[in-house]
């Protein structure tokens, strides 16, 4: 894409040019050091025309909505839709334009994969918060988790959702329905006990296809769920876990001995690299048969019971943002992270 960077002889004709060779009805407008000036569309030129505008500085928009560089595009295109507009800039803490999101580069096609979404926990560790709401409905960025949920899936071409419910099930069903206000399907399993997050797939009672998808509900990812699938499907694996990479510091000096207590080696604050379990998964349907009926049975058992039976399992490793909403100050970083 172009940049029209500015100077006192930059010229009306110059600008058209720029606009026109982009061939997406946008220009970012910037200065010699970079900083994002403002952007000029179709329609700011056609205003300018109309008004009989012929200095550059008189038709560029020198407040677009911009968020932060870095952000992932997911969460930017999310963004662009919810304002109905195709391009967003991303520019740094000094202004400086990065890059622009392009809405209509983003293809989607729909996939018939079904996914499956764990909204059955009491959320008793955020206390207070969901004393009267589920913790998949508790608002994030003015939207509840499950909504976030169900657009990011949607966003990949993903439109076919089964919505596993328990505690305080009607509010859930009250507010997502049969899905046609976000422009998906939506069915529900509803549990008479707690059944873990695997068990509620002993509830499912129609045929799910080669390949499904299952996701805690009290996730927020901006995960590729297109990628995820190819990974799975490239790798023929019957259960495949995505994981993202945590790193742990121990505060405090470590000291290794041997069996004398002689003191061996002392290494400050060392830090521990992981991959912990992301709450999502792709499972091939076939894993049914291994879901116990009406017991509570737990994602990662089942996964453990799959590996003895020497079925091919993979982990995915995942790189974009992630955040379980389990504690209150997850529930309060989530807010600050989608306010973006």
């Amino acid at each position: 894409m172009n940049w029209l960077v500015l100077n006192d002889s930059i010229s009306f004709q110059y600008a058209v040019k720029l606009l026109d060779q982009n061939g997406n009805g946008f220009l970012p407008v910037v200065d010699s050091e970079g900083k994002l000036v403002g952007v000029i569309t179709d329609g700011d030129l056609r205003r300018g025309i109309l008004n009989k505008k012929k200095d550059i500085l008189d038709i560029i928009n020198t407040k677009p909505v911009t968020m932060p560089a870095g952000t992932p595009h997911a969460i930017a295109r999310r963004k662009l839709k919810e304002i109905h507009r195709l391009q967003m800039p991303l520019v740094d803490d000094q202004n400086i334009l990065k890059e622009v999101v392009v809405l209509n580069d983003f293809e989607i096609k729909s996939k018939p994969n079904w996914v499956v979404i764990m909204a059955g926990g009491l959320g008793s560790r955020l206390g207070e918060l969901t004393k009267n709401i589920p913790k998949p409905m508790l608002p994030v960025g003015g939207k509840p988790i499950l909504e976030h949920l169900i657009t990011g899936f949607k966003e990949f071409g993903f439109h076919k959702f089964i919505v596993c419910v328990n505690y305080k099930a009607e509010l859930i069903k009250e507010f997502l329905g049969d899905g046609e206000r976000l422009g998906v399907e939506i069915r529900y399993t509803i549990e008479e006990k707690r059944m873990g997050t695997a068990g509620p797939l002993s509830l499912i009672d129609f045929n799910l296809g080669p390949d499904f998808f299952v996701v805690n509900g009290d996730v927020l990812t901006t995960l590729n769920f297109e990628d995820f699938l190819a990974f799975h499907k490239s790798t023929e694996s019957y259960a495949t876990m995505c994981v993202k990479p945590y790193s742990y510091e121990v505060p405090f000096a470590c000291i290794d001995s041997d069996a004398r207590h002689n003191l061996v080696s002392i290494v400050e604050k060392p830090t521990f690299d992981y991959h912990i379990n992301a709450g999502l998964y792709l499972l091939s349907s076939d894993i049914l048969d291994f879901v116990p009926k009406n017991t509570f049975y737990d994602m990662p058992l089942l996964f453990e019971d799959v590996v003895k039976s020497n079925k091919n399992v993979k982990i995915f490793r995942m790189e974009e943002y992630w955040l379980d909403v389990g504690r209150p100050s997850d529930y309060h970083q989530g807010n600050h992270d989608m306010s973006l």
